[in-house]
C-alpha cells in the first residue's frame, strides 16, 4: 500500500544546502504488512533526496486496523510535508484529530514519529541515541522469558537463561488444574496470538495465588539471590488479591511484579502499596501519559512499561519518561515478539539515552523475522547494545517481506470456571 506525490523526486537545486526543506520533503509513504512467523506492519517514508525512514505500526491481533488508519487517513497528510518537522507532525496527527488517543491512533502516530526520527538520524549521519542527547549507559539491561509446565521445569528454564548470560529473567509456570496458564509456551518461542479466532482459556485465581509464591521460593533456592527475577500477573487479580500476592512475594525480592491488576482505575494501585513493598510495573497497554498520570504522581508504581510503538512514538514517550523521572519512576519497556525489530531498535537507542532507565524486555525474534528486518543491535553479557548506524539501525528487506503474506491471528480470551469472561 503506497501514497506518492504526483511529481517525481528530483535533485536539489544548485546551491541548495544539504538537508534543505526541499530535500526533506516526503514524496512517498508505503505501508508494508508481512508475516515472517508473526504479523508486522511497517511504515516506510521516503524523502525527495531518497533518504527513507522506518516505523513499526504493529498492534497484536489488530494489525490491519492500524494499516488502514495509516493508509486511509494518515498517509495522504504526509505527502509533501517536511520530514524534519517532527514535533509539528506529531502535534498535527494528535491534536489535529478530533478522535484522540487509543491504541490504533497512537500506534499509527508512533510509526510516523519513529520513521521521521530515523530519517533525521540518517540525514545528520548520527545514531538516534546521539540525537536524543548521547549515552547514559553502555548497554541496556534486558530480561528474558523463562517458563515451564510446573515449578521444576520453570526453574530449569531460568537456569538456561543464566547460562546464556542473562542477568534478569521473567519467570512463569503452570498452575495445577489450569489447562493453559498465561505465559507458558508449547515448546517454541512464546507467541499467544496463535489462531484466526481467539482461543478460550480457563482461569482459577485461588490456585494461582497458591502457586506463584512457591515458584519464587524454589527459584531463590535453586539460583540464589543475585539474579533479578520478574513476574507478570497479566491483569488477572483484583486489587486486594494483588496486594496479597505482592505481600507474599516480598521474601523473594522480585525486581518487579507486572500488571498485578487492571490499571484503568489507577487508584486501585493505592491498595497494593498499602500492603506491600514489592516493586510494581505497569503500562504496556497504555497509549498516553494520561493513562499513568495518577500512578506516577502518587508514586504507586516503580516502572512504567509503555512502549514506543503503542505510546505515540519517541516524541511522546520522551515526555512520559521525563515526567516519570520527577517521581523516581524508571522505564521498563515492553519488548515481546509482538513488536518488530524496528521498535526494538528505536527502544534500545532510547534506553541508551534515557537517564531513568530501568530494564528492557527482550524476546528473541525468529530467524525469518531477523532476515526481513536486518539490524545492528546485539546481546552481550545480559545487555543489548546498539550500533552507530545512522538512525535507529534497523532496515527492511521488502522483497523478502513480500514472501510472507498476512496471516490472521488473534489473542486468546480468558474465562473463569463458571464461564464468566475474565481479563486475559
Amino acid at each position: 500500500m503506497t501514497g506518492t506525490r504526483s511529481s517525481a523526486p528530483s535533485s536539489p537545486s544548485a546551491g541548495e544546502p544539504q538537508g534543505s526543506a526541499r530535500e526533506r520533503e516526503i514524496v512517498e509513504a508505503r505501508v508494508v504488512v508481512t508475516s515472517p512467523g508473526r504479523n508486522f506492519v511497517t511504515l516506510k517514508l521516503v524523502t525527495r533526496s531518497g533518504v527513507y525512514g522506518l516505523g513499526d505500526a504493529t498492534l497484536n491481533g489488530r494489525e490491519l486496523a492500524v494499516a488502514s488508519y495509516l493508509q486511509d487517513h494518515v498517509v495522504p497528510n504526509l505527502i509533501g510535508r517536511d520530514a524534519g518537522r517532527i514535533e509539528d507532525t506529531w502535534q498535527f496527527l494528535h491534536r489535529g484529530a478530533y478522535w484522540r488517543r487509543g491504541p490504533v491512533t497512537m500506534t499509527a502516530i508512533a510509526a510516523v514519529d519513529v520513521a521521521l526520527w530515523d530519517i533525521l538520524g540518517k540525514m545528520a549521519g548520527l545514531p538516534l541515541y546521539r540525537l536524543l542527547g548521547g549515552r547514559s549507559r553502555e548497554g541496556a539491561l534486558v530480561y528474558g522469558h523463562a517458563n515451564g509446565r510446573d515449578i521444576g521445569e520453570a526453574s530449569d528454564a531460568v537456569g538456561g537463561f543464566l547460562e546464556q548470560g542473562f542477568l534478569a529473567v521473567r519467570a512463569q509456570c503452570g498452575v495445577p488444574g489450569v489447562k493453559k496458564a498465561y505465559g507458558i509456551s508449547s515448546g517454541k518461542a512464546y507467541e499467544p496470538a496463535e489462531s484466526e479466532l481467539p482461543a478460550e482459556t480457563v482461569w482459577n485465581t485461588p490456585r494461582y495465588l497458591e502457586t506463584a509464591p512457591k515458584l519464587f521460593e524454589r527459584l531463590r533456592a535453586d539460583h540464589g539471590s543475585q539474579v533479578e527475577l520478574l513476574h507478570d500477573v497479566h491483569h488477572r487479580l483484583s486489587p486486594i488479591e494483588a496486594a496479597r500476592l505482592a505481600r507474599d512475594l516480598e521474601p523473594y525480592r522480585l525486581f518487579w511484579l507486572e500488571d498485578a491488576t487492571p490499571a484503568e482505575n489507577q487508584q486501585a494501585f493505592e491498595l497494593i502499596r498499602q500492603h506491600s513493598v514489592t516493586a510494581l510495573a505497569v503500562g504496556e497497554v497504555f497509549n498516553s501519559i494520561w493513562d499513568c498520570k495518577h500512578l506516577i504522581e502518587r508514586q504507586l508504581i516503580d516502572y512504567i512499561r509503555t512502549t514506543i510503538v503503542h505510546g505515540g512514538g519517541i516524541s511522546h514517550v520522551r515526555r512520559l519518561a521525563d515526567f516519570a523521572a520527577l517521581y523516581q519512576v524508571r522505564t521498563g519497556f515492553h519488548g515481546a515478539t509482538d513488536l518488530s525489530p524496528v521498535t526494538m531498535g528505536a527502544a534500545l537507542h532510547f534506553d541508551t539515552w534515557v537517564p531513568n532507565f530501568g530494564i528492557q524486555e527482550y524476546m528473541f525474534h525468529s530467524e525469518e523475522t531477523d532476515a526481513v528486518f536486518p539490524h545492528d543491535y546485539a546481546l552481550r553479557e545480559g545487555r543489548l547494545h546498539v550500533g552507530d548506524t545512522p538512525g535507529h539501525g534497523v532496515d527492511l528487506d521488502e522483497a523478502l517481506a513480500a514472501k510472507y503474506p498476512y496471516a490472521p491471528k488473534q489473542l486468546p480470551v480468558a474465562r473463569l470456571e463458571d464461564g464468566s469472561m475474565w481479563d486475559w
